[in-house]
């Protein structure tokens, strides 16, 4: 039964609750998807944890990228919090609901984490391009001050550009129905449900398509295309390959985010098929906080050295004492 409060002034209803849809279509595979998304999740923390301890115990570690790295992974930690917990819960619930209030928190951490994200990610452009492009002055360049405001301006830019938009669909009058057609709230869903004008809301996101969407993609790729011109005039192959490689998962993390970002909030209403929403949105709400722990292990030599390290530790630590005994 859908919860509403009637309005005095007129016939409409004040939304208290919103119903999901997702996964709407597969009511048998329930279990399933609570099984898949349980070890996307704890695959998810395992990873970017493991993350940001081997940054946080090697003093190897201790420089600008691993020090934007460790961020990106506690970034993904919470943006994967912010959704998958109340999946898993909602899996075993007849009716898949969220509150209002629980609605507009959900939004406001989702969009400052994909905010966040992608300016951090450009952050990261900033830092690969002066240490290929302009090595002898990278000390200067990304010293720990440039660091730390880099990434305390991609927490602002998320935390501005979120707190706007949850603030502007507070105004939003919603007077049903209170389904959402996927598994999670955001700002979309919210103006397709609004019976008021929205179209401050809607300016706000072109706004934000364009300084926290398009912006960080389109320096990322400058960055990119200044640096594989540099790479390229290295004379030796050896050079150019480990010039590469320093770069290569953060290419890959890049491409992989702003893909599946483009393609979840930029793909074309025509043909709609909700199995396809949910697939795209799991990839770039749920996959990308996974992949990436995953594409920096398997790329980077110093974490897989200081993983290995540590990995041996605990065995020595823990496991072949008990042996003995």
């Amino acid at each position: 039964m859908t919860s509403v409060v009637p309005l005095e002034m007129n016939n409409q209803t004040d939304v208290t609750e919103f119903i999901f849809l997702g996964f709407s279509n597969h009511p048998n595979l329930q279990s399933l998807f609570f099984l898949v998304f349980l070890v996307i999740y704890l695959t998810t923390l395992f990873g970017n944890t493991l993350i940001i301890m081997a940054t946080r115990v090697s003093p190897a570690l201790h420089i600008p990228m691993y020090y934007f790295l460790s961020n990106l992974s506690f970034l993904d930690i919470c943006y994967s919090s912010t959704t998958i917990p109340g999946m898993l819960v909602n899996f075993f619930q007849e009716k898949k609901t969220i509150s209002y209030e629980g609605c507009l928190s959900q939004i406001f951490f989702l969009v400052t984490c994909a905010g966040t994200e992608g300016v951090l990610l450009a952050a990261m452009a900033y830092d690969r391009y002066v240490a290929i492009c302009h090595p002898l002055q990278y000390p200067v360049f990304m010293s720990v001050k440039v660091c730390v405001c880099l990434v305390s301006g991609s927490w602002l830019c998320g935390l501005v550009n979120s707190m706007t938009h949850t603030v502007l669909a507070t105004t939003l009058t919603l007077c049903g129905p209170n389904q959402i057609s996927h598994f999670l709230c955001d700002i979309p869903f919210l103006l397709k449900l609004s019976c008021s004008d929205t179209s401050l809301n809607e300016f706000m996101l072109h706004v934000a398509s364009a300084t926290i969407g398009l912006s960080p993609c389109l320096f990322t790729a400058v960055s990119y295309i200044l640096i594989i011109s540099a790479i390229l005039r290295i004379p030796s192959v050896q050079g150019r390959s480990k010039a590469f490689s320093t770069c290569a998962s953060h290419l890959t993390v890049v491409v992989i985010f702003f893909g599946t970002a483009n393609f979840n909030y930029d793909r074309p209403s025509v043909g709609y098929n909700l199995d396809m929403d949910i697939l795209v949105s799991v990839l770039f709400c749920v996959g990308t906080p996974m992949f990436n722990p995953i594409i920096y292990s398997l790329r980077s030599k110093e974490i897989k050295g200081v993983l290995r390290k540590l990995a041996n530790e605990s065995l020595t630590l823990h496991i072949l004492p008990n042996l003995n005994y």
